[in-house]
C-alpha cells in the first residue's frame, strides 16, 4: 500500500487557498535570494583565483636548460599599471614555444598588446604611452589575459637588449613583484601577479561576512508561515496522524518550496552572468567564464538552499509531535534559556583571546566571522525575549504593550525579521571605521625616478626639453626615492599627462630599467587599500540589500501568520493604527538594541585590526557609519511598510480572519 503523506501534502498545499500560495510565494522567493547571492559569492571567489592564476605565467621560473630570456617589468600611464614582459630566444637553443594568447613566439623588435592597452594607444598621444614600445603587430588573445581591461604589453628581443639583461630584475626596494628576470623554457611560472595576488583573500573576508546573513535568510525561508503550518499539522496529529508522518509532510512540503526557489536563482545567477562580468573588480571587468562555478557546484548550492530549508521547516515542530494541543491552542509561548547568554560569552571570551597575538590571515578572520555571527544568531532571541518582558511591564500604551507581548511570545519570529539589518551592522562598523593607514613612499605624485649607473642629469634634461616637459631634475646616489639605487630623480610641473609624458621621455635613460613616478612605489599598498575599498562596498552594498529582503519577507509573512490574531483584536476594537504601531515598535525594540551592538562590535574588530597593521580608526567613517545606519533603518521601515496593505487586507473581514 503506497504512502498517503505526498498525495495528502500536496491536497493540503492546493487547499491551502490564497493566504497559503502567498506564504509559500514568499518562501519560494527568500530561497531565490539565498540561492542568488551564495552563487555570486562562490563565482567571485572562484574567479579571483582563476584570474589570478592566468597572471602567474608572466613571472618567469628559472630553468637551467632554459631556451630563452623572459624579463617583466611595469610602467604606468595615468596611474594604471602596464604590465611588459619581454622575450628573447636565446642563439642556439630549441625554439620556445608562444606565450599564452600569442600564437607564435615574438621576433625582436615585435610587440603584442591587449585590447584594452591598444584602445589607450589609440587614444593617448604618442609621447605619452605609445613612444614606449616597439611598433604593435598584433594583440593578446584571451588565453593571456585575466580581465577585458588588463593592460598588458609583449615584447620581442635580442639576447643583447639591455631590457632582458640581468639588471632588468632590478634590486630596488619598490621592485618587489613588479619586475623580474630569468632564463625559462615556458611558462610555468606559479607566482600571481601582485595586481592579482590579493583579490581571492580579499574576497574570502566579504563571504565571510556575507555567507552567515545569506544562510540565515534561506533558513527564515524554512519558518515562513510556520504557525499556520503548526496550526494545520496541530490539527492532523489531533486527528490520529503519527509524529513521522507530520514530519514527512512537512519535509515534502518545504523541500518542493525550498528547490523552486533555488532552482529559481540559480537560472537568475545564469541570465545575470553576462551583467555581473561587467562589475570592475582589481584589475577590471570579467570574462563570463571565470564567474560560473560549473554545474555539480550549482547543484550543490540549489541543494544546499533546499536542505537549509527543509531543516529550518522541520526544526519548528518539536512542539507539534510533542503538545499539538497546546500548538492548537496557543497555550505555549516559546521562551529561550539563559544557556543562550552564558554560550554568547563563551564564544567572545574565545575569539578575543585567540585572536590576541596571533598571525590574522585571511582565514583565520573569517572563522572568527563566522563564530561570531554564529553565537549572535544563538544570542538575539534571549535579547528579544527579555527586551519584550521588559517592554509589557513598562508599557504605557496599548502598541507598546501588544509589541511587548508578540516579542516576549514570539521571540525567535521577531528577530528572524531583524536579524538581517543586526548582522549587517557589523559589516559597517567594521569597513566604515578601519583605516589601515598603510605607510606610502614618500613620493610626491610629481616625481620621476630612473634607476641608471649611466644616465647623468644632462642627459635627463635633454631628454625632458626635447619632450616638452618642464621639470627640475637632480642626480641621486642611493637615493631614497631610487630604492637605494643610483639614478635620476625629476619633478615634473604640469598635470599627469606631463608625468606620462616624462615616464616616456626618460625610458632611453635607463638601459632596460623602466622611470616610475609614485604610483609604481606605492604599488603594493595601494592595491590592498583599493581592493579593501571595492569589498566595502560591496559587501555594504549586498549585506542591506540582504537585511532589507529578509525583513520585507519575514515581515509580510509575520502578517500572514498572524492574521487571526489580528482578527480577534480587530474584533475586540483594537484600531489598524494601533496594530501597525505595534507590529513597527516589535521591529525598533530589538533592532536598536541588537543592531547598535553589533555595530559597535564591528567598530571594536576594525579599531584591532587597525592597531595590529599600525592604523588609526578614520574619522570620516563615523559620517559614513551614521549613513550607512540612516539608510539602513530606512531600508527596513520601507520593507515593513510594504506589508501593510497586506495587513489592512487580512483584517478586512475580522469576523472571517478570526473564525
Amino acid at each position: 500500500m503506497s504512502s498517503p503523506v505526498l498525495p495528502l501534502t500536496w491536497h493540503l498545499a492546493r487547499c491551502s487557498g490564497r493566504r497559503g500560495l502567498q506564504s509559500q510565494l514568499l518562501a519560494a522567493g527568500a530561497a531565490a535570494v539565498g540561492s542568488l547571492v551564495l552563487l555570486i559569492l562562490l563565482a567571485a571567489y572562484l574567479g579571483a583565483g582563476a584570474r589570478a592564476d592566468r597572471t602567474a605565467w608572466r613571472t618567469p621560473a628559472p630553468d637551467r636548460h632554459g631556451t630563452a630570456v623572459q624579463a617583466l617589468a611595469t610602467t604606468y600611464v595615468r596611474d594604471d599599471p602596464v604590465t611588459v614582459v619581454s622575450l628573447a630566444q636565446l642563439p642556439h637553443h630549441a625554439r620556445t614555444p608562444a606565450p599564452p594568447g600569442l600564437s607564435a613566439f615574438p621576433k625582436p623588435g615585435e610587440t603584442f598588446v591587449s585590447p584594452a592597452l591598444a584602445e589607450r594607444l589609440r587614444t593617448l598621444p604618442a609621447a605619452q604611452l605609445a613612444a614606449r614600445f616597439p611598433r604593435v603587430t598584433g594583440t593578446i588573445g584571451v588565453a593571456g589575459l585575466a580581465s577585458p581591461d588588463e593592460l598588458l604589453a609583449v615584447i620581442g628581443r635580442s639576447p643583447a637588449d639591455p631590457a632582458v639583461a640581468k639588471s632588468a630584475a632590478g634590486d630596488g626596494i619598490w621592485d618587489e613583484g613588479l619586475t623580474a628576470r630569468a632564463v625559462i623554457s615556458g611558462y610555468s611560472g606559479t607566482r600571481r601577479s601582485l595586481f592579482t595576488s590579493s583579490d581571492q583573500d580579499a574576497v574570502l573576508l566579504g563571504v565571510g561576512l556575507l555567507a552567515v546573513p545569506v544562510a540565515v535568510l534561506a533558513s527564515a525561508a524554512g519558518r515562513l508561515g510556520a504557525a499556520r503550518r503548526e496550526q494545520r499539522l496541530a490539527a492532523l496529529r489531533l486527528a490520529g496522524a503519527t509524529p513521522r508522518q507530520i514530519l514527512a509532510m512537512t519535509a515534502a512540503e518545504s523541500a518542493a518550496v525550498g528547490a523552486a526557489g533555488a532552482v529559481t536563482g540559480s537560472l537568475a545567477y545564469g541570465a545575470l552572468l553576462p551583467m555581473l562580468a561587467e562589475v570592475p573588480y582589481g584589475i577590471g571587468s570579467w570574462y563570463a567564464g571565470q564567474l560560473w562555478v560549473g554545474l555539480p557546484l550549482l547543484l550543490a548550492v540549489v541543494l544546499a538552499v533546499t536542505g537549509l530549508i527543509t531543516v529550518s521547516a522541520l526544526s519548528m515542530l518539536r512542539q507539534v509531535a510533542g503538545s499539538p494541543l497546546g500548538v492548537a491552542q496557543q497555550a505555549s509561548p516559546r521562551r529561550t534559556r539563559l544557556i543562550r547568554l552564558l554560550l554568547f560569552v563563551a564564544v567572545l571570551v574565545f575569539i578575543k583571546t585567540s585572536a590576541r597575538g596571533s598571525d590574522l590571515t585571511p582565514a583565520r578572520i573569517v572563522g572568527f566571522i563566522v563564530l561570531f555571527y554564529g553565537a549572535f544568531w544563538m544570542f538575539g532571541p534571549w535579547v528579544v525575549d527579555r527586551l519584550g518582558r521588559v517592554a509589557g511591564r513598562f508599557a504605557r500604551r496599548p502598541a507598546t504593550l501588544l509589541a511587548g507581548r508578540r516579542l516576549s511570545d514570539d521571540p525567535r519570529g521577531a528577530w528572524r525579521t531583524v536579524s538581517g539589518l543586526v548582522l549587517a551592522g557589523f559589516v559597517a562598523g567594521f569597513f566604515t571605521v578601519g583605516n589601515l593607514a598603510i605607510i606610502g613612499s614618500g613620493f610626491r605624485g610629481d616625481e620621476v625616478a630612473v634607476p641608471t649607473a649611466h644616465g647623468t642629469v644632462a642627459e635627463a634634461r635633454t631628454l625632458l626639453k626635447d619632450a616638452g616637459v618642464t621639470a627640475e631634475v637632480r642626480g641621486g646616489d642611493d637615493d631614497f626615492l631610487l630604492g637605494g639605487q643610483r639614478g635620476v630623480v625629476a619633478r615634473v610641473t604640469g598635470g599627469p599627462e606631463h608625468v606620462d609624458r616624462a615616464l616616456t621621455a626618460l625610458q632611453p635613460l635607463g638601459h632596460g630599467r623602466l622611470p616610475y613616478g609614485k604610483a609604481y612605489a606605492d604599488a603594493q599598498n595601494i592595491t590592498v587599500s583599493n581592493r579593501l575599498a571595492q569589498l566595502a562596498t560591496a559587501t555594504l552594498a549586498v549585506s542591506f540589500l540582504v537585511a532589507a529582503a529578509s525583513a520585507g519577507l519575514t515581515a509580510a509573512a509575520n502578517v500572514l501568520d498572524r492574521r487571526r490574531v489580528y482578527g480577534l483584536l480587530r474584533l475586540s476594537g483594537t484600531p489598524l493604527k494601533v496594530l501597525d504601531r505595534a507590529r513597527l515598535r516589535e521591529t525598533v525594540l530589538p533592532l536598536l538594541v541588537l543592531a547598535g551592538g553589533t555595530t559597535a562590535t564591528g567598530v571594536y574588530a576594525a579599531y584591532q585590526l587597525n592597531k595590529a597593521g599600525g592604523g588609526t580608526i578614520s574619522t570620516s567613517g563615523a559620517i559614513q557609519l551614521a549613513v550607512c545606519v540612516a539608510l539602513g533603518a530606512l531600508a527596513m521601515f520601507a520593507a515593513i511598510g510594504a506589508s501593510r496593505p497586506l495587513l489592512r487586507k487580512v483584517t478586512a473581514d475580522p469576523t472571517r480572519t478570526a473564525d
